[in-house]
């Protein structure tokens, strides 16, 4: 079991359920705009909610965000010590700093004390993209050993000012190089971490390797909490998010969908059907396994282990739970049965 840190009220490590994070992709500056995304990522179901400080205006405007905001806030630091302190001050419920490019051991100490006097966490953000030359030259380009290496010479920083409030995050767009990275660090600390694959690339091909990367470690029992970074709507972020963790299993919450892959005896739209029924039960948390077959014939059977379930005939079909009951319907009757059988669930 890994150490823990609180961050608002959400719990990181220390046996907590897997938390949900995401980054909001306004500028700190738009408080609206911000203030709208963080009400659609909490409905999504994120739990943690981090935003880009990069200056003074928007270290004032993190603190107008905080008071409003319906979700725990990290504070993403680069380069400016003060930001730091001025985010921590304003509210912040974690701050994410890379401790090797903040200055001297007398800012890394002030930051410190700033999180030290209101109970905040510091996570130690590692990337591929931005380790620094000693590093790159000892092991000649971002390896997975480079990362650990350069995570625990940031954790001795703040080790050295007595705290001990830390995550860790050593991220690469390499799926393998992040994999290996975890893998090495907790072999060597129990300090929590922070998974995820940066920089994936669009939508689709981001879920994927999001998938490969997170989805590895959390089988091995690794990681404490997850960002899937996507080029796209955070909302996005949440829901991949989602997905991985259940089909990982350590997320009992949400709807477990099982389809058919279609063959010759398929005689109705199946992958609409089954894309209609994701969407309508995309923010369902109860902890169902649904089926979509296309094939009355095999489909209650090879479902049988689903909670409830449609298989589909020729502009007909069956609802059925558990393998069990069959109720014939028209095709067009099939998705509204189904969603007001899992509604009486």
């Amino acid at each position: 079991m890994t150490r823990s840190i609180q961050v608002g009220d959400v719990l990181i490590g220390g046996g907590a359920p897997v938390s949900i994070q995401s980054m909001l992709n306004k500028p700190t500056t738009d408080i609206p705009g911000c203030l709208e995304q963080l009400a659609a990522l909490k409905a999504a179901g994120c739990q943690i909610a981090r935003l880009a400080v990069p200056n003074r205006a928007a270290a004032r405007a993190f603190e107008d965000i905080c008071k409003e905001s319906p979700l725990p806030l990290v504070a993403d630091i680069h380069f400016d010590y003060e930001l730091a302190i001025l985010a921590a001050q304003g509210g912040a419920a974690k701050i994410r700093i890379n401790p090797g490019n903040i200055g001297g051991a007398d800012r890394v100490r002030a930051v410190v004390a700033a999180c030290r006097d209101r109970g905040i966490p510091i996570r130690i953000g590692v990337n591929g993209g931005s380790l620094d030359k000693a590093l790159l030259e000892k092991y000649g380009h971002p390896t997975a050993e480079a990362l650990v290496e350069s995570a625990f010479s940031h954790i001795a920083l703040l080790e050295q000012e007595g705290f001990y409030d830390i995550c860790v995050s050593m991220k690469s767009s390499d799926v393998s190089t992040m994999v290996r990275a975890a893998r090495l660090f907790r072999q060597r600390s129990d300090y929590p971490l922070h998974i995820g694959v940066t920089e994936t690339g669009p939508i689709e091909m981001g879920r994927i390797k999001s998938a490969m990367g997170i989805g590895a470690l959390l089988l091995d029992g690794i990681g404490d909490t997850v960002r899937v970074s996507l080029t796209g709507d955070p909302v996005e972020e949440v829901f991949a998010a989602k997905a991985i963790l259940k089909a990982a299993g350590v997320r009992k919450e949400g709807v477990n969908i099982i389809s058919c892959p279609t063959c010759g005896r398929t005689r109705i739209d199946l992958i609409g059907l089954t894309n209609r029924v994701a969407e309508a039960l995309r923010n369902c948390e109860k902890p169902i396994t649904v089926a979509v077959m296309g094939c009355v014939v095999n489909g209650p059977g090879e479902a049988r282990e689903a909670d409830i379930g449609i298989a589909g005939g020729d502009g007909w079909g069956t609802l059925f739970q558990k393998g069990r009951e069959p109720v014939k319907l028209r095709y067009e009757e099939l998705l509204p049965a189904l969603l007001a059988r899992i509604d009486a669930l």
